[in-house]
């Protein structure tokens, strides 16, 4: 290696032009931002050599320059890390401050292939572009660095990729299309950032492809949805009557208070923690709503009522068909309302 070769770096994303060296062990390299980067020796490795810095000895007429055709560089690969594993991570850059904290995203490649990817966030019916790139082999890329006040973009997003190997003979992927929605209360909660294997921070992790498989996608088409349970539903009348079910004896109790319910709520607006409140209502009922007889108390506190009437206006308007009303006073006093499962 020698001043004015080009390199690439193996452990790390990146390279570019030797400049100098420190020691016999460091390189100097530029990158593309003409930036000066010392990096160990044996992590580089020489993808074009400058033939034209070579010395001359005065005794010696130059050698002809002849053209050189760049070398194509085959990265290592990992012994049985062929299927596509891809992931976007969110990594909070003061876990400490989380309620004030920025947040750098990451996409993962846990594979031996090259990704060329855009990634999309939805804006009213359409789709607008973020960022595109390509990430190496079993290499982390950073794409970007977003505040709190950025987390309506990132409700919904959508991941479109190839994958291909460089220098390597390799079986064909299908093409990766992906959307993800993004639950933005969890950037709110510190123990939604768990440590992985792919950095020293914890950091939020979504699964874009895992094992060559996308997930299923968490967008349901709520009309089809009701279609299919009515034709199932009308197809077991139809058939063989239901046998009764015994209530059950277990009371689920479900703290609506916003302090139980996150960590913290800098940022969000009466309207967001109103929302956030009534979504874990419908979530709750949602998981027992095949449960006869179940009783689930939603305990919401007396405060100035404006919590209690929305779930009251929400069981009239969707579950009309259920059971509800005061809970107990003497467990809860004034501040808990109880449905059951019909």
């Amino acid at each position: 290696m020698k001043i004015g070769d080009k390199v690439r770096f193996l452990s790390e994303v990146g390279g570019g032009t030797v400049r100098g060296f420190q020691g016999k062990d460091v390189a100097l390299v530029e990158d593309e931002s003409g930036f000066e980067i010392p990096m160990l020796i044996r992590e580089c490795v020489v993808i074009q050599t400058d033939q034209y810095n070579r010395p001359v000895k005065e005794t010696q007429s130059a050698p002809p320059i002849v053209e050189e055709k760049p070398i194509t560089y085959k990265l290592p690969e990992i012994k049985g890390n062929n299927a596509l594993n891809l992931y976007l991570a969110f990594v909070p850059e003061e876990p400490k401050a989380i309620s004030s904290t920025d947040y750098d995203t990451y996409i993962v490649n846990d594979s031996n292939y090259v990704i060329d990817y855009v990634y999309l966030y939805r804006v009213d019916a359409g789709w607008k572009l973020k960022y595109r790139g390509r990430v190496e082999p079993n290499m982390k890329e950073y794409i970007e660095t977003f505040g709190k006040q950025n987390l309506n973009d990132m409700e919904c997003l959508s991941f479109h990729a190839i994958a291909y190997k460089e220098g390597y003979t390799f079986s064909l992927k299908a093409p990766i299309q992906k959307e993800l929605k993004i639950d933005t209360t969890k950037f709110y909660k510190l123990h939604s950032f768990t440590q992985t294997e792919f950095f020293d921070e914890p950091a939020l992790l979504y699964t874009i492809i895992k094992n060559d498989s996308t997930a299923v996608s968490t967008e349901i088409d709520a009309k089809a949805l009701e279609n299919a349970l009515q034709s199932k539903k009308q197809a077991e009348y139809s058939s063989t009557p239901l046998p009764a079910k015994k209530p059950s004896s277990e009371i689920i109790e479900v703290d609506l208070h916003i302090h139980e319910l996150l960590d913290d709520t800098t940022g969000m607006s009466n309207k967001d923690m109103l929302d956030y409140q009534l979504k874990t209502l419908h979530e709750t009922i949602a998981a027992y709503k095949h449960k006869r007889g179940q009783k689930i108390v939603f305990i919401h506190g007396k405060g100035d009522g404006v919590l209690r009437k929305a779930i009251l206006d929400e069981l009239k308007k969707k579950y009309n068909q259920m059971q509800w009303q005061d809970a107990s006073f003497r467990e809860y006093g004034f501040g808990a309302t109880m449905l059951t499962i019909r």
